[in-house]
């Protein structure tokens, strides 16, 4: 990798104090800086218990995190890859105060080099050979990008000086990397049937919904690594899962979200417009035995005690980089947080714009400092202002929401451990709602790929803090556009370039 700027075992104050520079960046689009950073921009972390990809006996912790928002599938000829000068990480944590546990860190080689062929404009397709690519890596493909994991331990003393300065001299947390291993593959992106056949159905459209291993395409099961230590991981594009009618909702909530006749709430008819229809993003991915986690007690406010983790996803700059005329950018320097995500919308819809920026370079362990933002959400503000014709007060309640900061406080995904395998998008018992369906496997107990989280969360604002009764509200957007695998790693297969059109013409009123 190109960027090794600081020791894993290092201290971690000294990236606490890297962290407080003023050089910072989630879900797509939730804070200013990052919004100029794309490749380091997360946009969903995916966390729930589930089995082996390769053994059904052995039962995991899935955690599937994406980054780089609203990739264009047909944005040839270069296409999406990951920066190579960022780390990207998954943390486990404490659920309960939000101190980190565990880490994996993903480092991605070179943008610009590992070509066979350099005196052709195709990335994919043309290397030592002319021709659709069949393996990650064959002749045919041109460009191969690869990375590496580092698994690091946390480990902090069991007494402290009451001396500040001995405390955080010789007594602070330290993580120390026990696993590294590199040259993992990442398959190539969806170019299109006639380059990447194995992703494309006879259509030219991608195929998705893999029930098994065996009905995992190629390209995508090739990717599938084990580790030494039995952790599995995997890295490369996918379908970008998430589907909301993000366009109306900030439009001062467009009729068309909530419009309709359901019996099951508003906004539940299906009238909205999926704003992520035919993106594709990057993904990084681990399955981790249970064995090898420890988990702590906790109480999840809406089905009470449970023993679990706590998780949330990072990526991290090098401090400085230098760009110089005719030679490529050099970076150095400790790692700088540019932007970290756990529960889905938390930055971006309740985080006021004067933190958004001071939240993605800070942890899980502060989230206190943004405890105002949960329990007096702007949101139910607006639902009231523009929904119901209020000055704001009401009818949702506006402060006091001790029950959205206990949702979303530490800002970690909690997965209770004991749930076994949960279900999945199609499987009879998984429900969108989650909670509100009657599956008490999904969002805020773990996230799954499916789980209609937009609709979960605004019908929180809308009930709490009694939830009696229940009000269902919704964005009228209950479906993704592909379906998601039911095997590691998840996600859809990525859409083909050919088979989007994101470029349609806008509509025409009468």
């Amino acid at each position: 990798m190109k960027h090794n700027p600081m020791p894993l075992a290092a201290p971690l104050f000294l990236f606490a104090a890297c962290a407080v520079t003023p050089v910072t960046a989630s879900s797509h689009s939730d804070a200013p800086l990052i919004k100029q950073d794309p490749q380091a921009n997360l946009t969903d972390v995916y966390a729930f218990v589930g089995t082996k990809y390769d053994d059904d006996a052995t039962e995991v912790l899935n955690v599937i995190v994406s980054v780089r928002p609203f990739s264009d599938p047909g944005d040839g000829l270069i296409y999406e890859r990951f920066a190579d000068d960022a780390r990207y990480s998954i943390h486990l944590t404490d659920p309960v105060t939000g101190l980190e546990t565990m880490r994996y860190d993903f480092e991605f080689s070179a943008v610009d080099e590992n070509v066979k062929n350099p005196d052709t404009i195709l990335s994919y397709g043309r290397g030592a050979e002319v021709g659709p690519i069949q393996d990650i890596g064959d002749a045919r493909q041109n460009f191969t990008q690869s990375y590496e994991v580092t698994k690091s331990v946390v480990t902090r003393p069991a007494f402290r000086f009451n001396n500040p300065f001995f405390a955080a001299r010789f007594f602070a947390a330290r993580a120390r990397p026990v696993l590294v291993e590199d040259g993992l593959p990442v398959p190539p992106p969806n170019v299109g049937p006639r380059t990447t056949p194995a992703y494309n159905g006879p259509d030219g459209r991608a195929v998705s919904g893999a029930a098994s291993l065996a009905e995992l395409d190629d390209l995508t099961a090739q990717g599938i690594a084990e580790l030494s230590d039995g952790t599995v991981v995997w890295a490369g594009p996918r379908e970008d899962g998430f589907y909301a009618d993000t366009p109306g909702i900030f439009d001062f909530l467009d009729p068309r979200i909530i419009g309709g006749d359901s019996p099951d709430g508003l906004g539940q008819s299906g009238g909205g417009i999926d704003g992520f229809m035919g993106f594709n993003v990057l993904s990084f991915a681990v399955q981790i035995p249970l064995s090898q986690l420890d988990p702590v007690a906790y109480n999840n406010p809406l089905l009470g005690a449970q023993e679990g983790v706590g998780v949330y996803a990072s990526v991290s700059r090098p401090r400085l980089t230098l760009r110089r005329t005719g030679q490529g950018a050099r970076s150095a320097g400790p790692w700088v947080q540019v932007n970290r995500l756990g529960n889905p919308l938390f930055n971006e819809v309740l985080v006021a714009l004067r933190d958004k920026d001071n939240y993605n370079q800070s942890t899980p362990a502060s989230d206190e400092d943004y405890r105002t933002y949960a329990e007096n959400p702007e949101v139910a503000f607006l639902i009231n202002a523009v929904l119901f014709g209020t000055d704001g007060s009401g009818p949702l309640a506006t402060t006091g929401r001790t029950d959205l900061a206990a949702i979303f406080l530490p800002d970690v995904i909690r997965v209770d451990l004991n749930t076994g395998p949960v279900p999945l998008p199609g499987d009879e018992a998984f429900s969108r709602l989650s909670l509100l369906g009657g599956d008490t496997a999904g969002w805020p107990n773990g996230r799954r790929p499916g789980d209609d989280v937009v609709d979960i969360a605004l019908s929180a604002v809308a009930s709490g803090p009694g939830y009696d009764p229940i009000t269902v509200v919704g964005d009228n957007v209950n479906a993704n556009d592909q379906l998601y695998n039911r095997v590691f790693p998840y996600l859809g297969t990525p859409h083909s370039g050919p088979a989007v059109d994101q470029r349609q013409a806008p509509v025409v009123a009468d």
